[in-house]
């Protein structure tokens, strides 16, 4: 049980990634946040499923004083050891849109994917300090190092932004023992893959990738797990693909 004691919340938990990154921190000894938006049915469900090891806590990350609030609900369960930053939202928007359209879809995917994130690790990186060490975990995305589709740049922009503000507190706070890490997923099987999916083909979204498969959410979860073990400091300021090959730098 590498991550007994440890209690991590998780943004974004009631998705498909944001509940396989919680079973498998718990399955490796952890407690979690499980932070939700609105699916209150789906957080408490997962919590059951966990055998109440953790919290619930809601909270609008589109919000600016969401992050507070989420902080808040959960340093009330004890002290954070860990934050993933998993929340995130991908809206598409044309370049022909009227500017007050695309400005407010642009602003709406920075803050719920990036500044909800920069605030929550501030947060952490403060309460962390207390303890003298802590994990920050960001989920980017392969969208975030190669660039994405047209009407999808908010998106991809985001998500490298994300990998930039792991890179700044993984050589700023390092020496506090607060570490970073970023996973950069490509498609995973989640409601975004499906949605694609059904609007492309299954085919669209496969090309390129040379195993032939998405990654399940299982996966990411997994992996998610294995970065917050005590004995994986040295993986500060990486930026992990699971991207079945679709992206090699």
């Amino acid at each position: 049980m590498s991550l007994a004691g440890q209690n991590i919340l998780v943004t974004g938990a009631t998705g498909a990634i944001g509940q396989a990154i919680c079973r498998a921190l718990v399955a490796e000894g952890g407690r979690v946040v499980i932070h939700y938006g609105r699916n209150r049915a789906v957080a408490e469900a997962l919590l059951d499923e966990l055998n109440g090891q953790g919290i619930c806590a809601a909270a609008d990350l589109a919000d600016t004083e969401g992050p507070q609030r989420l902080w808040d609900a959960a340093t009330k369960a004890g002290p954070i050891t860990g934050l993933v930053n998993n929340a995130g939202i991908r809206s598409q928007i044309a370049v022909e849109a009227p500017m007050d359209q695309w400005q407010q879809v642009w602003s709406r995917e920075m803050r719920v994917n990036f500044l909800s994130a920069v605030d929550l690790s501030k947060l952490a990186i403060q309460h962390f300090r207390q303890q003298g060490s802590g994990r920050i975990v960001n989920m980017a995305s392969r969208a975030g190092q190669r660039g994405y589709a047209s009407d999808a740049m908010a998106y991809g922009a985001s998500k490298a932004a994300l990998i930039n503000l792991t890179k700044s507190i993984a050589q700023s706070h390092g020496h506090e023992g607060i570490t970073s890490v970023a996973l950069a997923p490509g498609w995973v099987r989640t409601e975004m893959a499906e949605a694609f999916i059904a609007e492309h083909g299954e085919a669209a979204a496969l090309q390129g990738i040379p195993i032939g498969a998405m990654a399940a959410p299982q996966e990411i979860g997994e992996l998610v797990a294995f970065a917050f073990r005590p004995s994986q400091a040295s993986l500060n300021g990486a930026v992990l693909d699971v991207n079945g090959g679709s992206y090699l730098r």
